[in-house]
């Protein structure tokens, strides 16, 4: 099994229950591929079940098409397919430790003028 991160437009959270089961998916946008799709190409991703709840109520601190990221577990499915399991999802700009770029010399300032 592989874990994973992208960042993503957010489109919803679901939650389905049938027969005592509880089904939770996240819905994400990606680029369309201009032949089958305009706009966003709609994907889900299912959650997996041990954090079901904690990715369905954290899809209510999200604005549609805000960007977010997605950690997730990849295993092995039917037809050499990968089978994808959300664990977690934040806001883009919320990751702990984040370190801003490093700002890049302007224009009207010579790359290699004497720092002050």
């Amino acid at each position: 099994m592989a874990r994973s991160i992208m960042e993503v437009a957010f489109l919803g959270t679901q939650k389905t229950e049938m027969e005592g089961a509880k089904y939770v998916k996240v819905f994400y946008g990606d680029e369309p591929d201009g032949k089958t799709e305009h706009g966003l190409s709609v994907i889900g991703m299912a959650a997996a079940d041990e954090v079901a709840d904690e990715i369905f109520f954290a899809g209510s601190q999200f604005e549609p098409l805000q960007l977010v990221r997605i950690t997730f577990d990849v295993s092995r499915g039917g037809q050499n397919k990968g089978k994808n399991l959300a664990l977690h999802i934040e806001a883009v700009d919320t990751r702990k430790g984040a370190q801003p770029s490093a700002a890049k010399p302007s224009p009207s300032t010579p790359a290699d003028a004497p720092k002050a």
